[in-house]
């Protein structure tokens, strides 16, 4: 294969993918809650923690490449080179796993740097849509624990991911593909691979299909019971699933629908996974009903605020994964997102990926530090709050603690902060409270006239870099 321009293509690549991603994880009004005791308690203590990150990490980043799609057959793809056939593209695409040696992988480094952007709760890949495992699975040998990093102490690295992140106090999820690409009960190599869903009629061979099904049973089996505590399992590849439940919504993806139907059992996989780890949450993202217990709009956040659980997932580059040359969004667009987010009800779960290598890119790092600067001083406008009625006021959103004794005001500004005070209506404080500036952690002054709110700015505040575009106030209300 030729030398290819990785970072131009990929540039070109990740808009497409975004742009059609976007059409598939929508925000949803259908919601279900949660009957067992157990999940909603589990529920609950998920929407304290706000803010997570998504881990995205497999053969894709030794080229640095987007994740999976380029094996997908489908005419929103392009290839870096357009003389390479497909079925070459698939061979070297699996070639990569002779090569993925992460020689530097250091999870504790990724842990204390969700830690220290304050992040509360992470998600990881442990197999993406290529079926390459990065968990140890008896199941297939096509995972990380097989290749040239197969005598490294850390082989298993699902497991010293989870373990690394334990350790730092986080809620621990596991990011499982149910389509894979790469398993012969999904992608038969005796028929072409014309898109996304199974190469073969499901009803026609139904053994087949119960070979597939069985098979992501026993991996989803293995990392609920020999992996230690699990909090969430955050199913993807939404067009896997009951022929009953594709609506409206699913063909507004574009992608194609076969006649037959891709379910996978999930009541089974539910009891099973359950049983091992009580008070699982399930997000079996998009298919509405009892195995979605939050919703997962991607690359977007809802124009308006939702009465259920669910979050945004967002990346701090452009890319998912590990790509060269990324472009990675400052501290204040993260932290203005996460406010919106936030007061209209759902977390911000942040999409950062690891280089081949196994170690964070410095200025993610870098970024994710200054994110949690921030964080440290005003995360009592953030963690443990829920939504309050008027939660949006022009550059100003706001929240509430549980007990609805406290409201927070997080004013979120551009480039640079040059007035003397800040106003909204409404979200009185009361009559005679102390309002934090929690940038600080000390009273400023304020007045009401009539129902406006009016805050005086200490001079010390203003254009001061170490802001990052959003000023939080916490006050007792009436």
């Amino acid at each position: 294969m030729k030398k290819m321009n990785w970072v131009i293509v990929c540039l070109i690549l990740l808009s497409v993918k975004v742009q059609a991603q976007n059409a598939v994880h929508q925000q949803s009004t259908v919601y279900e809650w949660p009957k067992d005791e157990a999940v909603k308690t589990k529920l609950d203590q998920w929407q304290d923690q706000k803010f997570g990150m998504l881990i995205h990490w497999g053969l894709y980043a030794v080229p640095g490449i987007i994740e999976s799609w380029e094996l997908c057959n489908e005419s929103w793809i392009e290839r870096p080179d357009s003389t390479v056939a497909y079925e070459d593209y698939k061979k070297w695409y699996w070639g990569l796993s002779k090569e993925f040696n992460p020689v530097k992988f250091n999870p504790d480094q990724w842990a204390k740097a969700g830690k220290d952007a304050g992040m509360k709760y992470m998600i990881f890949t442990t197999k993406h849509h290529d079926g390459f495992s990065m968990f140890d699975t008896k199941q297939s040998d096509f995972n990380i624990a097989s290749g040239p990093f197969a005598n490294n102490p850390k082989a298993d690295v699902a497991k010293y991911v989870f373990d690394a992140f334990r350790k730092q106090g986080f809620m621990i999820g596991a990011y499982f593909s149910k389509p894979d690409w790469h398993s012969q009960y999904f992608w038969w190599s005796k028929y072409a691979t014309p898109d996304r869903n199974t190469n073969y009629d499901i009803r026609k061979y139904p053994w087949r299909w119960n070979q597939f099904k069985n098979f992501a049973y026993n991996q989803i089996g293995e990392l609920m019971n020999n992996y230690g505590s699990i909090d969430i399992l955050w199913l993807d590849g939404g067009w896997v699933r009951p022929l009953e439940t594709v609506n409206d919504e699913v063909r507004s993806w574009g992608a194609a629908i076969p006649e037959w139907n891709q379910e996978i059992d999930m009541p089974k996989i539910a009891a099973m996974a359950r049983k091992a780890q009580p008070g699982l949450l399930m997000v079996d993202r998009t298919v509405h009903g009892p195995y979605e217990n939050y919703q997962t709009p991607e690359q977007t956040i809802p124009k308006t605020q939702q009465d259920h659980p669910w979050e945004s997932c967002l990346t701090l580059g452009n890319a998912w994964g590990f790509v060269k040359n990324d472009k990675y969004k400052t501290p204040d667009a993260v932290i203005s997102s996460l406010a919106e987010v936030v007061a209209k009800g759902g977390s911000l779960l942040l999409g950062v990926g690891p280089r081949p290598d196994g170690t964070f890119p410095e200025i993610a790092t870098a970024r994710l530090e200054e994110i949690g600067k921030w964080m440290k001083a005003n995360g009592k406008a953030i963690y443990g709050t829920r939504i309050t009625a008027d939660y949006h006021q022009g550059n100003t959103w706001f929240t509430q603690s549980k007990d609805k004794l406290t409201k927070n005001a997080i004013y979120c500004f551009k480039d640079k902060l040059d007035q003397n005070t800040i106003e909204w209506n409404g979200n009185l404080p009361k009559k005679g409270a102390k309002m934090i500036m929690l940038n600080t952690n000390q009273p400023v002054k304020w007045e009401l006239n009539g129902t406006t709110v009016k805050i005086r700015l200490p001079e010390s505040i203003k254009n001061n870099p170490a802001v990052y575009g959003a000023l939080a106030f916490s006050y007792p209300v009436q």
